[in-house]
């Protein structure tokens, strides 16, 4: 057990709570502060498959592969952690290559014309974790717990305030950074999301493509995200019902059973898109603070390795 300074993690999303899993189990006196918890956070609204999605940062490959083998460690009681190993099709409309990331992975191989829908001129098969995030969530938050760890919900609106004596600071505030830190590089990034019945469909499906709407099938046991809008700029998280009914539309169009199938939930969360992930100490004023947001779509799929990075940080502190 460490005996130095204490850390408070600011946020409780994916990243915060990971990252106080990581710091805790490391031995660390941790407190967590948030003024959204659990299901009220953007990582709710999640798909989510495991995959570097809109980063571009070099660094999210090793933290992303580190999170995988992570993941795939508790796909063996999915009901209790929500991750399960996937194994799908990503799909585009016009000739690109698969990313380098992808070709490592297990399964992986070119898709056949016969194997594409219609309207996709390309494709690979592959496996990745599949992560229901309610349940995700609910298994990181009793993980924290186990160790002991506080969880408060409190509004900090300055990253001053969210320390009391000599305590190391984390932020992992997503897309709140920016108001806290100043940071104008970070990027509000809207996806909404619509989550169904299971008609049985048991491989997902991704289109390769990140425009404004790139559709995404993926399965979650007896539930199905149908997935996901990409609106930069926009804060706004009332479920629009046009991007819902588009949605099932498309995805439909990959398998006729979603038309059909019940509507369980709409969700609607904010990714915090950064040209990099912002992962690094800086002194502010006399406080310690070790930045960990800027994660864009790869919140989920970077979260173990940036968590252990923030680990590394503070123990140089």
């Amino acid at each position: 057990m460490h005996t130095g300074r204490g850390v408070v993690v600011v946020g409780a999303g994916v990243s915060g709570l990971t990252t106080a899993i990581c710091l805790a189990e490391a031995g660390y006196r941790v407190t967590v502060r948030a003024a959204e918890l659990d299901l009220d956070t953007t990582s709710f609204a999640a798909g989510a498959i495991w995959g570097p999605y809109l980063a571009k940062d070099e660094r999210i490959f090793p933290w992303s592969d580190e999170t995988r083998q992570i993941l795939l460690g508790l796909t063996g009681d999915p009901d209790a952690t929500g991750v399960r190993d996937g194994h799908g099709l990503e799909a585009a409309r016009t000739a690109v290559d698969p990313p380098a990331w992808m070709s490592a992975l297990p399964g992986f191989r070119a898709a056949t014309a016969g194997e594409l829908p219609d309207g996709f001129v390309v494709g690979w098969w592959y496996s990745a974790p599949l992560v229901d995030m309610p349940v995700y969530l609910r298994y990181l938050r009793g993980r924290l717990e186990a160790t002991g760890t506080p969880v408060e919900r409190r509004s900090v609106d300055a990253l001053a305030e969210a320390a009391e004596g000599d305590e190391i600071v984390v932020n992992c505030t997503g897309v709140y950074a920016g108001k806290l830190t100043g940071d104008e590089s970070l990027v509000p990034t809207r996806g909404q999301i619509v989550v169904v019945e299971n008609p049985g469909i048991d491989e997902f499906f991704c289109e390769h493509d990140e425009s404004a709407l790139p559709i995404a099938c993926l399965p979650h046991g007896p539930s199905l995200a149908l997935c996901g809008s990409i609106e930069p700029g926009r804060w706004d998280r009332e479920p629009n019902p046009d991007i819902s009914a588009q949605l099932i539309r498309m995805c439909a169009t990959i398998d006729p059973r979603v038309a059909t199938a019940k509507v369980l939930d709409h969700r609607v969360g904010i990714r915090p898109y950064r040209p990099t992930v912002r992962l690094e100490h800086e002194r502010v004023g006399g406080l310690d603070v070790v930045h960990n947001y800027g994660h864009g779509g790869a919140g989920v799929t970077a979260s173990w390795g940036c968590g252990h990075a923030v680990v590394g940080i503070v123990s140089g502190l």
